[in-house]
Order: C-alpha cells, then sequence, then structure tokens
C-alpha cells in the first residue's frame, strides 16, 4: 500500500531516518490519502526527542516542546514533527496529567482516539496499522482504537469527534464506540466551550448535518445543545410545514449553501419552474457557509417557547423570528463566536421570515425592498436570500412554487435597486452631519434623528436624494 507524501514532508523523514531515527507521516493526513481527500495538515511522529529534532534542522520553532511537538520550518511552510509519547493519567477528562516519551512507535499509536487516525506511513516502511484502521477505512466504521470506554475518558470531546467524523466522512459509529460515548456524554460539561464550537461547526459544514440527530438520540445535544433537542419536540401542525421544528431545522441546514442539492429539490418538485432565478450563483466563502449554517440552525430556535395551539389544533409561532434571534445571541454567545459572527446570525435570523409581500404596484414593492435592505444592511441580502430559499425547500412543497416566484422577483428588484443606485443606508444619504450644522440643527441626537427621517423619506421616494430637497426637508422637521 503506497501513498503520495509531500516532498518536504519527505525530505524531514528521511533526514530522520538518515541520522538512525524513526519517522512517519501519521494521523489524519495518512487517513486522508487513503480516502483520496487532500489532507490539511502533514504531521510527523518521531523516534527523536524534540531536542535531537531541533539539532537537525536549520529552522525550528518550540510549538510545544514540553509535550514533544517542534514544528520545522522549511523555506516559509512549517510541519509539526512529535516525539512518540505516553500519556499519563487524564484527571480531568481533558489533560493528561504527564507526558512521556518512548521510543516505540505502537505506545504512541495507541493513545490516539480512533482506528483511522491511527496509522502511520513513510515510504520506506510502509503503512503501519495495528489496530485495523485501513479495514476500518474499507468498512466506512469509526472505532476507538482499544476499549472506547478508556478513551472517551482520557479526552471528553473525543465524543464530539466521533460523531463530527461520522457526518465529515459519511461513516457510521461502531457499537461499543456509540455506547462508550452515550454513557459519557456527562463528560462533555468539562470541555471548553471554544473546543465544542469548532466540532460542532465541523459537523455542521459536512455533507452530514443530520448527523445531529444522532447526536440528539445519544444524549449529546442534551448537554452542548439543548435547545435542539427542545426543537425536536416541538411540532409544527399547519399548512405550511411537513416536519416538526427540529427536522425542518436540520432540512434548512443541508441546503444552506449546498446548490446542487437545492436543484435537484426543485428540478424534483417543480420541474418546469425556472431554478436559476433562485439559486445564487455565488462561492461562498468558509466563513459564509459557518454563518449560513447557523444561521439555519437556530433561525426557528425561539419558536418551542411562542407555540401556541388554535381551537383548531393548528400551531402558530408568533414573532418567532425575534425571539429565536435573542435565543441564538445567547447560545452564540455560550459557544464563545466572534462578535462578527454573532452580529451576522442573529441579524439573519431575526429577518429570515420577512419576505416580501408582493403587491401589484411596483413602486410599493421597491419601497418595501429598501426599507428591508436599510434595516439589515445591504451587505447581508444575498445571504438573507440563501437562508429563505434553504428555509422555504424545507417547508410544506405544496406552497413551494409561489414561495419561490416571489423569491425569484425579489431578487429582480433588488438588482434593479442597485443598478439605479438608490439610497438604502445613510451613507448613500445626499447630506450629511455637517450639513445639517450648518443649516442650524444643533449637534448631538437630534443631528441622528433627522438623518434618519431623512433617509426613510429617501427610502419611499429615491428621486427625493437631492442635497437642496433634504435640507429644506430637514428644516422644516
Amino acid at each position: 500500500m503506497k501513498i503520495q507524501i509531500p516532498e518536504k514532508v519527505n525530505m524531514i523523514i528521511e533526514n530522520l531516518l538518515r541520522h538512525g531515527h524513526e519517522a512517519y507521516a501519521v494521523g489524519g493526513c495518512v487517513r486522508d490519502s487513503l480516502l483520496g481527500r487532500e489532507a490539511d495538515d502533514w504531521d510527523i511522529t518521531t523516534s527523536a526527542s524534540p531536542y535531537e529534532v531541533k539539532g537537525l534542522f536549520r529552522r525550528t520553532i518550540d510549538t510545544g516542546i514540553q509535550h514533544g511537538t517542534v514544528t520545522v520550518m522549511l523555506d516559509k511552510e512549517g510541519f509539526e514533527v512529535t516525539t512518540y509519547r505516553i500519556d499519563g493519567e487524564y484527571e480531568d477528562g481533558r489533560h493528561p496529567k504527564e507526558v512521556l516519551f518512548t521510543k516505540n512507535l505502537e505506545e504512541d499509536l495507541k493513545r490516539r482516539d480512533f482506528t483511522i487516525n491511527a496509522m502511520a506511513y513513510n515510504e520506506q516502511t510502509g503503512m503501519v496499522d495495528v489496530f485495523g484502521g485501513v479495514e476500518d477505512l474499507k468498512q466506512h466504521i469509526i472505532r476507538c482504537v482499544g476499549a472506547a470506554g478508556e478513551r472517551f475518558d482520557e479526552d471528553a470531546l473525543r465524543i464530539m469527534r466521533a460523531f463530527r467524523f461520522s457526518a465529515q466522512l459519511g461513516f457510521s459509529i461502531e457499537e461499543n464506540t456509540r455506547m462508550a460515548a452515550a454513557e459519557r456524554a456527562e463528560n462533555l460539561k468539562k470541555i471548553s466551550a471554544e473546543r465544542v464550537r469548532t466540532e460542532l461547526t465541523k459537523l455542521l459544514l459536512s455533507k452530514n448535518p443530520d448527523r445531529l440527530v444522532w447526536m440528539q438520540q445519544n444524549g449529546i445535544t442534551r448537554i452542548v445543545l439543548p435547545e435542539f433537542d427542545a426543537m425536536l419536540a416541538t411540532k409544527q401542525n399547519n399548512s405550511n410545514h411537513q416536519y416538526n421544528v427540529g427536522e425542518h431545522t436540520l432540512h434548512v441546514v443541508e441546503f444552506a449553501t449546498d446548490r446542487e442539492r437545492q436543484e435537484a429539490y426543485i428540478r424534483k418538485v417543480l420541474p418546469e419552474f425556472p431554478a436559476e432565478t433562485v439559486l445564487s450563483q455565488k462561492v461562498w466563502e468558509k466563513k459564509e457557509r459557518q454563518i449560513l449554517r447557523f444561521a439555519a440552525l437556530l433561525h426557528d430556535a425561539g419558536k418551542p417557547e411562542v407555540q401556541v395551539t388554535t381551537g383548531q389544533g393548528e400551531h402558530r409561532f408568533p414573532d418567532h423570528a425575534r425571539a429565536g434571534a435573542a435565543k441564538a445571541k445567547k447560545i452564540l454567545q455560550r459557544l464563545k463566536f466572534d462578535n462578527e459572527t454573532m452580529d451576522y446570525v442573529v441579524r439573519l435570523v431575526a429577518a429570515h421570515s420577512e419576505y416580501l409581500v408582493l403587491t401589484g404596484e411596483k413602486e410599493k414593492n421597491l419601497a418595501a425592498l429598501r426599507r428591508m435592505m436599510y434595516a439589515l444592511g445591504p451587505d447581508l441580502m444575498e445571504v438573507l436570500w440563501e437562508l429563505q430559499l434553504a428555509d422555504v425547500l424545507a417547508q410544506h412543497p405544496a406552497f413551494l412554487q409561489r414561495k419561490l416566484e416571489a423569491l425569484a422577483e425579489t431578487k429582480r428588484l433588488h438588482r434593479e435597486i442597485v443598478e439605479r443606485g438608490d439610497c438604502v443606508s445613510l451613507k448613500q444619504l445626499a447630506v450629511n452631519g455637517k450639513d445639517l450644522i450648518n443649516l442650524g440643527i444643533q449637534p448631538g441626537k437630534r443631528i441622528g434623528e433627522v438623518l434618519e427621517k431623512l433617509l426613510l423619506e429617501v427610502l419611499e421616494h429615491p428621486e427625493a436624494n437631492e442635497r437642496e430637497k433634504l435640507l429644506g426637508l430637514a428644516a422644516l422637521l
């Protein structure tokens, strides 16, 4: 069995071998190579001590030398080289009390989480697969190295990693591994919010975000995302929906940023509909995909708490977008997201149900759309439509054509507004605060109030965005 190792990685391994040490590419890079996937990072493991590694290379960085890791720099590229090690006792379910170096590769491999991550390779020896990782790759199985309970007791985050790898690779989870994960779900309370966030994000960005249901079935989301359990328990008995809130949510997550899935579903349900009128042509960057997937996950998070049942037994969810935005903010803060992501996701959740109700009067439709652009921010309109498209695709198909036609017309009107250059923000207004001060308006809060009123006028009547017209109007306010 042969895999292609990058030239610089091979140079490091060969240099270590020449000096009497063992050295291998190890872990995820070996797994991904066998799967025909491009590896994100190439990690190297060696029998050489960190100081022996430092002595063999001109430029190194002490990345984590106390744990045996040295980064070897070749040109401007860094490669982590880690000494074979044995982890000591785990006292907190997160970190080993001590790390002992060893000359035995198998001892190093046996401390790793899953068999598919416990393989090593170099061109001289070939594949070292002590725990059956190659066979598990063939069988599409996530299985712990050794006793699953011990691996999860060492680091509870491995519980989430099992489901995340399952989502990324489309693999099943071996039964003993699944049972041990479920039995130890409570241990995830010891894990930092940042580490939980990272695993949850990778799962949501995968091709199989529905693995979130597996996590719920095994008690994992009860610890890390209890709001999802509440969504799965909330029925939607009304004409717009065919799924409960949690099931609908997962379909929205699957559709968001997946153009191929969107198009296939539209072609299936509405073969004659011009799908290109609603499908985004944008190539979504990773940050945008993250924002959209979390907005999709949380867009209906407020529904469980606002649900009401009519006398006819139908469910209604009044003001659920506002409630969802507040809930989304709390969840994202708990997971310690950056401010930009929180701001965008919360704004999208708050606006996701604000569909443009098209009338027969074009100017009214344009004015309504300009108000939407101002309220949400023109930078998020295309992102909002991607979320709304995913949302309607996950609703009852009986109303799909009408909703897609409205979305297509909304996007067409938006292009007209942008191409015409209509004012939709304060910075596009033909006057500014300095103009109002020169007009005699006192500096301070009053300036902002007047500018806001002028903008609202321009949103309704874009032809009014002329300096003299606005100054005349301001004088009357």
